[in-house]
């Protein structure tokens, strides 16, 4: 499995930042390639997305939730990956947001497109997007 971790502050505090990040419905707004993500039921999320070019399926479980603090899922179907995302307060409204991703290339374009950055520069683009829509933009960059 790949590993990207990126650390980013927000003009929001720890409750706003945790409640957006945690409508996964609202993923496609500020996630590029996301073109759905529906939760199936209490604690399993089904995603639909595009990976290098290829549109992919598959469910995330979701094994750590504490509000305002963490949220970890963990995919049990499709594409292999987990990750965890933790919020800590750093002043009356700003929270330092902590994005861990650990993901499995699968196809050999995945694999080029990994050896070459291209996932590390994709979710570069996530967070500032992701740090926009939190702070007002409303949609992506």
């Amino acid at each position: 499995m790949e590993q990207v971790s990126k650390s980013f502050e927000v003009a929001v505090p720890p409750k706003a930042a945790y409640a957006r990040w945690s409508h996964f419905e609202e993923f496609p707004n500020f996630m590029e390639d996301v073109h759905e993500v529906r939760q199936v039921r209490r604690g399993l999320v089904h995603w639909r997305a595009s990976i290098a070019g290829k549109e992919k399926e598959w469910d995330s479980e979701i094994t750590e939730d504490i509000p305002e603090r963490v949220i970890a899922w963990r995919s049990v179907s499709g594409a292999p990956n987990a990750g965890r995302v933790t919020f800590e307060p750093v002043g009356e409204d700003r929270t330092r947001i902590h994005v861990q991703m650990e993901y499995e290339p699968e196809s050999a374009l995945e694999k080029v497109g990994d050896a070459l950055g291209l996932v590390s520069r994709k979710i570069d683009k996530t967070v500032e997007d992701f740090k926009h829509y939190l702070e007002g933009g409303g949609t992506r960059t």
